[in-house]
């Protein structure tokens, strides 16, 4: 690694909301800022005005703040390197563009998008499926390579449309080191000659990129590895300004759980889980759902993103951002794409939520019930449902019977486990229970114990009608501890009423 501060950037389009692959690279650009005491930037790449989406931007950088990755500098953060909106920086990239034209490393085209199709389908027609404007095709073309001096001034002046190009030499070959994969040698027969500035007077992504690294003195150029057949391209505008060139680090891509393609913008509900970090509403009102909505920690969307193409060389999977940053490195960042999987994401998420104090998942709850269960009792639905749930609503809906009385009782377990003799156990049990003065979990496991003994019969004989009657559900946390969150009255009310409803199922059935 290079000597100079570490300044790298996160570079997206505000066409449309953040994927969950675009999080990756900030993220991985983050940590590796963080790891190396660097700057960490956002810079919006708006030159494509053509696809430009309302609300992305903003979009963008709610998300970033969302997952706990905000940049150093950016738009609305501030840094001496700004504008970061490329369109706020458009009068600076022409004069590059001319300052190649003038070294002779790039040229004024005046091709009509109707004559480059016309060339296109000619090429089609002889067998040419993909035709490419290059050192070959660019000698029978109208550019200022082909055109006299004189015609180009006038066609200038005359303010017809034009675009520049970059000269791509032939039959050289462009040598590149990423730090991902290694050497990457591409001859410059297979490029062609790209477009570095349109006719709108907006640069390509191409020339406003490298022009905008140089200046905001990026050291190192971390992104998808979508990007890397550019990358040789980008190497030779670097040699072309006599720029030191960045490192580079070209990220794997993600892929669909089943490993067959990329994982895309479209993927998302249809596959049935997000792909997006926050909610996204498109202008016609069509709604993409983001990981935050869903009920996600933040910490867990990130410690999942950080495995998917990572691995920190040992066994621990649970990772805090800190500790993401000290065990960080481009160097064990796999070629190879990352499948994604949703249920070890709900994995990370459990686990996360496992790890919250119940005085935390109490808040959590409360912002859900509108203030409406006292905090004390959210604390304790919090500890008796944390260790069976994945979300913090599934405290809730799963223990529903915590709050309120179980209107439904689980029809097939009844009918599967319910004994002609159960009913006459249960209402010695409830006899059992309205002697116990103090009642408490413990207090009511020894009473139950007791009475086991007593009768000369299992637990299983017991337990599972004695929750099917207070909760409804067969499963759940430990029966003395629901009967201890309840109390003495409730589940006495709840038994007497549960044996009534009960009853009705088994008759009808």
């Amino acid at each position: 690694m290079s000597n100079k501060p570490v300044r790298v950037r996160f570079a997206p389009s505000p066409t449309g909301p953040l994927h969950m692959g675009g999080v990756r690279t900030a993220l991985y650009n983050y940590l590796f800022a963080k790891k190396h005491n660097g700057t960490f930037i956002i810079r919006i790449e708006d030159t494509d005005q053509a696809r430009f989406v309302p609300g992305a931007q903003d979009y963008i950088l709610d998300a970033l703040k969302w997952c706990g990755i905000m940049p150093t500098e950016g738009p609305g953060i501030g840094g001496e390197f700004g504008p970061y909106v490329q369109s706020e920086r458009k009068e600076s990239y022409k004069p590059f563009a001319e300052q190649l034209i003038s070294n002779e490393k790039a040229y004024y085209a005046f091709d009509s998008a109707e004559e480059l199709d016309s060339m296109r389908d000619q090429a089609k027609q002889m067998g040419m499926a993909n035709w490419q404007y290059n050192s070959i095709t660019r000698t029978s073309l109208k550019n200022s390579l082909t055109l006299p001096q004189s015609e180009v001034s006038k066609l200038l002046e005359a303010g017809v449309p034009y675009v520049i190009r970059m000269k791509m030499p032939r039959n050289q070959d462009i040598r590149l080191h990423d730090i991902i994969r290694g050497w990457v040698v591409v001859n410059t027969n297979n490029l062609d000659d790209k477009v570095l500035f349109k006719s709108d007077g907006m640069p390509t992504y191409h020339l406003a990129n490298i022009v905008d690294d140089h200046a905001m003195n990026i050291s190192h150029v971390i992104r998808g590895e979508e990007w890397l057949p550019s990358a040789p391209l980008h190497v030779m505008l670097y040699e072309a300004f006599g720029w030191e060139c960045p490192e580079f680090a070209h990220l794997p891509l993600l892929l669909r759980p089943d490993g067959n393609g990329k994982l895309s913008k479209r993927d998302g509900d249809r596959l049935g889980f997000p792909v997006f970090p926050t909610d996204w509403t498109t202008s016609e009102g069509e709604l993409y759902s983001g990981y935050r909505e869903k009920g996600y920690f933040p910490e867990a969307f990130i410690n999942m993103l950080a495995f998917l193409g990572w691995n920190p060389g040992t066994t621990q999977e649970i990772f805090s951002l800190e500790e993401l940053t000290e065990a960080f490195s481009l160097e064990r960042v796999a070629k190879a794409g990352a499948k994604f999987d949703p249920d070890k994401t709900k994995w990370f998420q459990q686990n996360y939520l496992r790890a919250q104090s119940n005085e935390d998942l109490a808040i959590a709850i409360g912002k859900l019930t509108n203030g409406s269960l006292p905090n004390e009792k959210s604390i304790q639905i919090a500890n008796l449902m944390k260790e069976r749930a994945t979300f913090v609503q599934d405290m809730l809906s799963d223990g529903a019977y915590l709050i309120t009385r179980p209107i439904n009782y689980d029809k097939e377990t009844i009918l599967k486990k319910w004994k002609s003799e159960t009913f006459e156990l249960i209402s010695d049990w409830l006899a059992e229970i309205k002697t116990i003065t103090e009642f408490t979990a413990e207090n009511i496991e020894v009473t139950f114990k007791a009475f086991l003994e007593a009768k000369q019969i299992g637990i299983g004989a017991v337990l599972q009608p004695f929750r099917l009657c207070v909760t409804g559900v067969a499963a759940g946390p430990g029966m003395f501890d629901i009967s201890d969150f309840l109390g003495k009255e409730e589940v006495i009310s709840r038994i007497e009423i549960g044996l009534i409803e009960i009853r009705k199922i088994v008759n009808e059935a």
